[in-house]
């Protein structure tokens, strides 16, 4: 028997701990969305040296396993004294911090790459147009260079985003009651893993199909309209009476 009396309950524990989730994800998606535009910068950039460490990120980033860079941050950090005295100390000390430090840095690796390919996909000639209709750069950056490389970069882009909230799960393994960690207390009291972790699923795959739709109207908004066929635009000479 479906027992939906704890089936309910469950769904409302878990649901009072989807601030947090909400929270790390979108401090983690902004704080990396940000480095992973400082990172393309200097992945892009003709300096061997600003070029050579933004290789060397992505590279220790993106191949190592993102929960050992969370325990190296929670729990390696503090065993600096110069750390320990330091001005961030305050905010390393707390594990929701260290937390979105973590998926920070880490996804922010993956999104320079998404920008490098998005930005490598534009077509020189409509660079070379803006700059022939006399467009400062910032102006060409803002007005073709960063919308069409949005628009390259979306579909992984948003995969990303799907895959930042499913990494969450893992601040709980440092403390942080997330869904997935109040799930965990809940398992740990009732012993009743699949009903818990059938309703920790659910909340997650919500939150993945908002995200969803929300970069289907992103998409929908950065496409190009097609202009009508010239037999469908009005006649500028509509209205008039022919002999």
């Amino acid at each position: 028997m479906i027992d939906f009396a704890f089936l309910s309950d469950t769904l409302l524990k878990l649901s009072a701990a989807l601030p947090v989730t909400l929270g790390l994800f979108f401090a983690s998606f902004v704080l990396g969305g940000l480095l992973a535009l400082a990172i393309l910068a200097m992945r892009m950039s003709r300096n061997p040296l600003l070029s050579g460490f933004a290789r060397a990120y992505i590279l220790v980033f993106r191949g190592s396993p993102l929960l050992i860079q969370l325990f190296l941050i929670y729990y390696g950090l503090g065993q600096f004294e110069v750390i320990r005295h330091s001005f961030v100390w305050p905010v390393l000390r707390e594990p929701f911090f260290c937390a979105v430090a973590a998926l920070a840095l880490c996804t922010a690796s993956y999104t320079a790459e998404i920008f490098r390919g998005g930005l490598l996909a534009i077509p020189n000639g409509q660079i070379e147009a803006g700059l022939a209709c006399g467009m400062s750069r910032w102006l060409l950056l803002r007005r073709i260079i960063a919308p069409v490389m949005l628009r390259y970069a979306q579909p992984a882009y948003s995969t990303e985003a799907i895959l930042l909230v499913k990494s969450t799960a893992l601040a709980s393994l440092v403390t942080v009651w997330d869904v997935t960690g109040v799930a965990q207390q809940i398992i740990q009291r009732t012993y009743r893993t699949m009903e818990v972790f059938i309703c920790a699923a659910l909340i997650y795959l919500i939150l993945n199909f908002i995200i969803v739709q929300i970069y289907a109207w992103i998409e929908r908004g950065l496409s190009p309209r097609p202009r009508p066929p010239a037999a469908d635009r009005p006649s500028a000479l509509a209205g008039e009476k022919h002999d």
